[in-house]
């Protein structure tokens, strides 16, 4: 499926244009997040992306012009409504920037509320030219925890949302009580082991944190690709010596609901390099069993005979090229590797890591699965 290279000029220098997708619950604050973002000047001049100008919400006393279908704020970014398909506006963005009669650092795209991101992140893959001018720079989704959990309840759309943020921000959390805080923080993190989770202070949030999200970075540091794929805080699990333990989150069942079950995440960590022709054959043949169902992969991987590791995503059978991490050091040569899926039952989950197990010394492979449905 991939083509790996470890050879080449170091060239850690991304010139496409970084792209974030946001997206959160009805009422959930995105619209006053995106608002904060268009006024923050550290991440340079943005273009946004949404479906109309009335569903932006966007503050009109930061409005200085309009020209054709393109709306200018006082900071200098910019605001444009999808007209035909996604990618058709985002080329025109670039293209008018690349002539000069626009200017922008980077793109912000937030969908409806009750939204699938899983089409937009295909469009920035799928299109030649979109996947050579742009890159996925992180999905953010806001959750409100007043009417977050009714909402997880009522829409499995909304729970895919949570299961494939790189960063989940908490807002109204001054609404409800700390222990009920804690319990859906509890459940959305059940959902999403690997993505952080910030609770705004008095509705303060350091927007710089919104930049940088994804693991797919050529500069990215070692720690942050390594927090991208392992779980915040994993439970504990079975000895070692049963690599067929399985854990999950210990989720009240207060909080839990049949949305919730169909969702299942996996983590495997293994300690030995992987052989290209085992990884492609384990991920091949999961794609072609299950793509559909598939909400991310991602994953940092050592090969054999490869010194400099590989970090990987995709979402659903759609992947992004792997980026090699020239500046890897140290000893630390295990992979790890995260799956987000939907309807996935425990034994197809099981049987596809187990492809990757029967490739690994016996004694030095470690794996951990967390599900979060029995």
């Amino acid at each position: 499926m991939f083509s790996y290279a470890a050879n080449g000029a170091d060239d850690t220098t991304d010139w496409r244009i970084p792209v974030t997708v946001l997206t959160g619950f009805l009422g959930a604050g995105k619209t006053t997040l995106l608002n904060a973002a268009l006024t923050e000047i550290s991440a340079g001049k943005i273009a946004v992306i949404v479906n109309e100008f009335g569903e932006a919400g966007l503050d009109h006393d930061l409005i200085e012009s309009v020209e054709d279908e393109i709306v200018l704020m006082q900071s200098g970014c910019l605001c444009c409504s999808i007209r035909g398909d996604l990618s058709g506006t985002i080329a025109n963005l670039v293209e008018r920037r690349d002539d000069g009669s626009l200017r922008f650092e980077r793109i912000i795209i937030e969908t409806t509320g009750l939204a699938n991101p899983s089409p937009i992140l295909q469009t920035l893959l799928v299109d030649p030219d979109l996947a050579r001018t742009t890159r996925m720079d992180g999905l953010i989704t806001v959750v409100d925890a007043a009417n977050g959990p009714a909402t997880l309840d009522a829409q499995f759309e909304a729970v895919s949302q949570v299961a494939m943020a790189d960063l989940i921000l908490f807002s109204k959390t001054d609404l409800v009580t700390p222990t009920a805080a804690d319990a859906f923080e509890n459940r959305l993190s059940g959902l999403n082991p690997t993505a952080q989770i910030e609770r705004p202070i008095d509705g303060r949030f350091k927007l710089e944190k919104l930049w940088g999200r994804s693991g797919l970075r050529k500069n990215i540091e070692p720690k942050d690709v390594i927090a991208w794929t392992t779980p915040d805080s994993p439970p504990e699990l079975a000895p070692l010596n049963d690599l067929s333990s399985i854990s999950k989150p210990k989720l009240s069942p207060l909080v839990m609901s049949p949305h919730d079950i169909r969702i299942s995440s996996a983590s495997i960590v293994l300690d030995a390099p992987l052989k290209d022709v085992a990884f492609d054959l384990w991920l091949d043949t999961l794609i072609a069993l299950r793509g559909p169902d598939i909400l991310r992969v991602k994953g940092i991987v050592f090969l054999e005979g490869v010194e400099t590791p590989f970090v990987f995503h995709g979402v659903q059978h759609i992947f992004d090229p792997p980026v090699p991490m020239k500046n890897w050091n140290g000893g630390d040569h295990r992979s790890r590797i995260v799956v987000f899926a939907r309807d996935l039952n425990r034994p197809e989950l099981q049987r596809s890591l187990d492809m990757l197990r029967a490739h690994q010394p016996e004694i030095a492979t470690k794996e951990e699965v967390f599900l979060n449905h029995d």
